[in-house]
């Protein structure tokens, strides 16, 4: 059996639970969209449900059509199995993420939950192995993609280089900073500004790869986020 290092291992168990639970929660979506379908042929729109109230109301639409009655128990009994599975690693995630001192630390930062600190966590694994803070984004592919030939100079799409895990959960955690109430943080006061000048969706990768950064050098000092800056602004990186 091969031995891996302490803090390797850490990181690869953090993967492998994070990847798990996508892979259940993905499984379980494609139940469902495929419960959708299957009773759409037939002219039976589910309409909206929520967790609690999809089951009754797919039993609800095949009732009197005994082949669709089969079809539905069958991938029922699967999203129900699937349910359960995924809530119980939801809830391995939660007790990890609270064992975890650094996802902690993280999690002190608007918008960063428990599955956006572990991911970052586990990708990052050692804060030391970048230079500068500033070298996150891009690692994650989300620095533009540059052009440049004699007098051309043209600043593309961000790169969407590495782990597109990463870029999600800071793209997710960038949109809640930016849809939701956050008070004194200078985060959404600069996503917003960027919004403003440049749009919403270059304000929510602009926000993500400022986040990256933030996040990084909170693992570097081992600081907590500050809601408000002590004394001097956020300076503005170019979005």
């Amino acid at each position: 059996m091969r031995r891996w290092p302490r803090r390797v291992l850490a990181a690869q168990e953090l993967c492998a639970l994070l990847m798990a639970r996508r892979l259940l929660q993905g499984k379980r979506d494609d139940v469902e969209m495929s419960l959708r379908g299957i009773l759409r042929g037939f002219g039976l729109k589910v309409g909206k449900t929520t967790p609690r109230t999809f089951e009754g109301r797919i039993r609800e639409l095949v009732e009197g059509h005994p082949m669709l009655v089969r079809i539905a128990e069958a991938l029922l009994a699967a999203h129900t199995m699937l349910t359960c599975q995924l809530r119980g690693l939801e809830k391995t995630v939660g007790e990890t993420a609270r064992r975890c001192p650094r996802t902690r630390l993280l999690m002190s930062t608007p918008g960063v939950g428990a599955i956006v600190g572990l991911t970052f966590v586990a990708a990052v694994d050692d804060p030391g192995r970048f230079r500068s803070s500033k070298q996150v984004g891009a690692h994650f592919g989300l620095a533009p993609r540059k052009y440049q030939s004699g007098e051309i100079d043209v600043t593309g799409r961000i790169s969407k280089i590495g782990d597109g895990t990463v870029r999600t959960a800071l793209y997710e955690a960038a949109n809640i900073i930016l849809a939701q109430p956050v008070k004194g943080s200078a985060l959404k006061r600069w996503g917003l500004a960027v919004a403003k000048r440049a749009g919403a969706r270059k304000a929510e990768v602009a926000l993500a790869r400022k986040l990256a950064c933030v996040l990084h050098r909170m693992l570097v000092d081992g600081t907590s986020f500050a809601a408000e800056p002590a004394r001097h602004p956020m300076p503005v990186a170019a979005a």
